[in-house]
């Protein structure tokens, strides 16, 4: 056969000779890495008034031109509000063979109000609304094969007023700029404008499919594919007759896997339109087959599951890019929020871009999208619009469950209808803070928000904005009180924490690197503006972990089991894999010995049911300190990574105190009011007034440690002092007080050790932040931390979670959380840290260790700064001193809510005790030798 009656024959049987898949041509670049340079004029504020380039997509205010606004400056006058409009030109050549096509330019958004020319000519009506994707077809403007000029001018501030009220008068930034990608699709002269579909868990789908026009008859022909383009069940067929250009296509496939966040199979379903036996249009939409109810008085059900959304609110921001993102940007937003064991998102407060629905799509996540109106709604010309726009951009993401209709205010109720008309799913449709179509979302309930709502209510209920971040307050903290009442009723449908991350944007109008987060309006996140990872990071983690471990003791008898519940709502926990580890340590190193480790079954537990896992650890707890437990999902990502002391303090303090031998004698001496006392090269004086520490001393030189025992968190004053000698040869110094400690003693052993040890509580107590004792050591001496207890990061009495049991190391740094953008490092060196063993500060004069023989007890670190805005209940108080040892600390609040109103965590302090009650008294251990 010879080569060109084969190449006949192929062109005469080849089904897809004709088909004809919509051609994409982008004239900006992609996203923010990858960006084309456009002539540009800005008609307004810096570097306006001439032409030079920009790179689209991109903000113009990050780029050098116009005026920086956040959404609030409409209300000063003393600020400018930047009405500057950005000029763009572009010249750009179309393929000579896409004459006879429809030739659409879509944006896929541009702040705000957008006007497009091709060659001089106007596209169409001005498009309204920042966040849109909206198109034109210009086919009948465009020179084929030649040079085209396109013009855009775009109006940072609109001529509707309801777009500004809704976009640009809110509690964001405001940016301009053609911030989304530009591109030109190439479709057949009859073609498919839309490709509506409605794929159920079962298998079965409903697909509307919409014709530019309908001069013949059609045929649709629909195929499913799995991603590795394997072909699923037969073809599913369906008739358009000349004259109609809508059809709907319905059918069933066999054997699929339903999409949900934790197993999020997709499917590629190739859409063919057929003039007889040629396709003319070809159309590949990846989905995901699931089903969405929102079942009255009860809950959010996803593929007849009942749902419990664990999630967050986000912007689209990037400091140096503002709304402008890169495929980088979403990924790693995605990947945080999952880290986070979160499975939901919620777009505030405007639709997101494209790519990051398909990115949740294919990594797994819910997302409530939402049409933008912070506190005030689109009136009912532009509204429309751009709720069709929303739907027929979003509409085919299996990922998109719910429409968020505005935010807070932010909704005209006559516009509500479109969601639903044009969304073929039919699926819910919320207004954020209502109790609004059987969904209550009411934003930053208090703890005891109960009459008629919540845990009282009648109705499912999500807070689509919860425990409003500031600082370090908010996020993390109070939620495991909120999350644990509301898990008592079965109307619990989630909640989304306000906000991601910390909204602070480069200024480039400021001289050197200015990062501005407008005092303390702009979003305040769990992640830095560069996405650094703050404490209530790794609470979120622990807390939403959908494998939880049911309160042990662990100590070298320990029976191996663990109870863990299944707090999946997909997944078995047959499906992940859980290891253990056994850790030995050593007072004053970050060295850490395995005395074992392994492998734990997996246990056979359905979402809800709470199974019980053994270790068979053999011996490895006999010398361990530490017990670690891992748990991994099925795609290999840590849920959450356990750990619980094997030994008490007292036990380790023992341990390395034992391992001292000296027999130095002890000498003293007494000057007026001073008293000291040598021993093995260490020699500490005291007051006798007040039996504070004065000065420490080794044989390297002088240890600024002074200044305590000082009481604090009482109203104690010292009533006596004695010292003397006991019978080991030891010297000892008594101090007596009018309420707590009423006793401490203080204790220089031969070998050097000085040991204190202070009474138990024995009053009554209430209303306390904190109580203990504190001392004295200068702030600017001191290089660095390493310690055994709970870290890496501080806590506050209602943000334990998270903080795991461990050895840790950090430097010193000055950081205010979510206030020192220009140099945010996490962890903090300074705060509340849980759970003290031992910690060695590491300074410029001689590093000393501190052990404790106290369970539980809290270790204080210097005093973090005060940040410029504080608001609400987030600088809770911290005692005097420098370095405190503290049976108590306060709890943190939230931007708008004071700490006592976020639950039983957060409440101050109670101490009730009995005449003969043996707690444990505060027995600290200082090593100022120099090692």
């Amino acid at each position: 056969m010879t080569k060109h009656l084969l190449a006949i024959l192929v062109f005469l049987f080849s089904p897809n000779l004709f088909a004809q898949p919509t051609e994409t041509l982008f004239l900006s670049g992609t996203d923010a890495a990858n960006t084309v340079e456009w002539d540009f004029l800005c008609t307004d504020g810096r570097n306006s008034g001439e032409w030079t380039k920009i790179p689209v997509p991109s903000n113009w205010e990050l780029q050098g031109f116009g005026t920086y606004n956040y959404g609030h400056n409409w209300k000063n006058k003393d600020k400018k509000l930047g009405k500057e409009h950005g000029l763009y030109k572009y010249e750009f050549e179309v393929p000579a063979n896409w004459k006879g096509k429809t030739i659409n330019i879509v944006f896929d958004g541009s702040m705000t109000d957008t006007n497009v020319k091709i060659n001089g000519k106007l596209a169409g009506e001005m498009h309204q609304g920042a966040f849109y994707r909206f198109k034109y077809d210009i086919s009948k403007l465009l020179k084929y094969g030649k040079t085209n000029t396109l013009e855009v001018d775009v109006a940072k501030h609109s001529a509707n007023e309801s777009v500004n009220r809704a976009e640009r008068q809110a509690d964001f930034w405001i940016f301009g700029g053609i911030f989304r990608p530009v591109f030109l699709e190439a479709l057949p002269a009859v073609h498919m404008t839309r490709t509506a579909i409605n794929a159920k868990a079962d298998g079965s789908f409903n697909s509307l499919i919409v014709l530019n026009q309908s001069k013949s008859d059609y045929s649709v022909w629909v195929d499913l594919f799995d991603l590795d383009g394997n072909k699923i069940g037969k073809t599913v067929q369906a008739e358009i007759k000349k004259g109609t250009t809508e059809t709907f296509v319905s059918g069933k496939f066999n054997n699929i896997k339903s999409w949900n966040p934790e197993w999020p199979t997709l499917y590629d379903l190739k859409i063919s339109l057929k003039k007889g036996t040629d396709v003319i249009h070809e159309v590949t939409e990846r989905i995901g087959f699931r089903t969405v109810e929102l079942r009255q008085h009860d809950g959010f059900y996803i593929n007849n599951e009942k749902v419990v959304f664990k999630g967050v609110n986000r912007h689209s921001f990037w400091p140096e890019t503002g709304r402008c993102l890169s495929e980088e940007n979403l990924l790693e937003d995605i990947r945080l929020i999952k880290e986070m064991n979160m499975n939901a998102v919620r777009c505030s407060h405007y639709v997101p871009d494209k790519r990051f629905l398909e990115l949740c799509d294919s990594m797994g996540l819910f997302v409530l999208d939402e049409v933008t109106g912070w506190q005030d709604g689109y009136d009912t010309i532009v509204g429309p619009k751009l709720i069709k726009e929303t739907v027929l951009k979003d509409e085919n993401h299996p990922s998109v469950v719910i429409w968020d209709h505005g935010n807070e205010g932010g909704w005209l109720f006559e516009n509500e209808k479109w969601l639903q008309y044009w969304d073929i799913q039919k699926r819910p449709v919320i207004c954020p803070w209502l109790l609004h179509n059987g969904a209550d979302t009411h934003h930053y309930p208090e703890f005891e928000h109960a009459i008629g709502r919540t845990v009282n209510g009648n109705d499912p209920f999500m807070a689509t904005e919860l425990l409003h971040g500031l600082y370090d307050g908010g996020h993390g903290a109070g939620l495991e009180s909120f999350w644990r009442s509301y898990e008592s009723t079965p109307l619990l449908a989630g909640g989304f924490l306000w906000v991601l991350v910390d909204e602070a944007v480069l200024r480039t109008d400021m001289e050197g690197t200015v990062f501005d987060a407008d005092g303390n309006h702009a979003p305040d996140g769990i992640l830095g503006p560069h996405r650094e990872k703050e404490g209530s990071f790794y609470t979120v983690k622990e807390i939403w972990s959908p494998v939880q471990v049911e309160p042990v003791t662990i100590n070298k008898k320990w029976n191996g089991r663990l109870f863990l519940k299944n707090k999946f709502i997909y997944t078995d926990l047959i499906d992940c894999v859980f290891t253990w580890k056994a850790l030995k340590t050593k007072v004053g190193s970050t060295e850490q010995i395995v005395t074992g480790s392994g492998i734990a079954p997996s246990p056979k537990a359905h979402p809800g049911e709470t199974a019980m896992v053994e270790m068979q650890y053999g011996n490895a707890l006999e010398e361990a300190d530490i017990f670690e437990f891992k748990a991994v999902n099925h795609e290999g990502y840590e849920l959450y990574t356990w750990s619980w002391p094997v030994v008490q303090p007292t036990e380790k303090a023992q341990d390395f105190i034992t391992e001292i031998h000296s027999d130095s004698e002890v000498k003293v001496n007494e000057n007026g009011n001073i008293v000291s006392a040598e021993s093995d090269g260490i020699t500490v004086s005291f007051n006798k007034k007040d039996g504070t520490i004065i000065s420490v001393k080794n044989e390297k030189g002088a240890i600024s440690f002074s200044g305590g025992p000082l009481p604090v968190g009482v109203d104690s004053e010292v009533t006596g002092t004695q010292w003397d000698m006991n019978k080991k040869g030891e010297f000892y110094f008594e101090i007596t007080y009018s309420k707590y400690p009423q006793k401490a003693v203080w204790t220089l052993h031969k070998n050097g050790l000085l040991e204190l040890e202070a009474e138990q509580i024995k009053q009554s107590l209430k209303d306390i932040d904190y109580i203990g004792l504190t001392f004295n050591y200068p702030e600017e001496k001191v290089k660095g931390i390493k310690w055994m207890g709970r870290g890496p990061y501080r806590v506050w009495k209602n943000r334990i979670k998270g903080s795991n049991m461990g050895i840790w190391e950090k430097a010193y740094n000055n950081t205010i959380t979510g206030e020192s953008f220009e140099n945010l490092v996490y962890p903090e060196f300074k705060g509340y840290h849980g759970n003290l063993y031992w910690a060695t500060l590491e300074t410029s004069e001689s590093d000393f260790t501190v052990i404790s023989e106290t369970p539980n007890l809290f270790f204080r670190l210097f005093t973090p700064a005060e940040p410029q805005y504080v608001q609400g209940g987030v600088y809770p108080p911290l005692p005097e001193g420098d370095l405190s040892f503290l049976y108590e600390i306060p709890a943190i609040g939230t931007k708008f809510k004071s700490a006592e109103k976020l639950g039983s965590q957060s409440r101050k302090g109670i101490y009730r005790g009995h005449s003969g009650d043996e707690n444990y008294p505060i027995k600290l251990w200082f090593d100022f030798r120099n090692n």
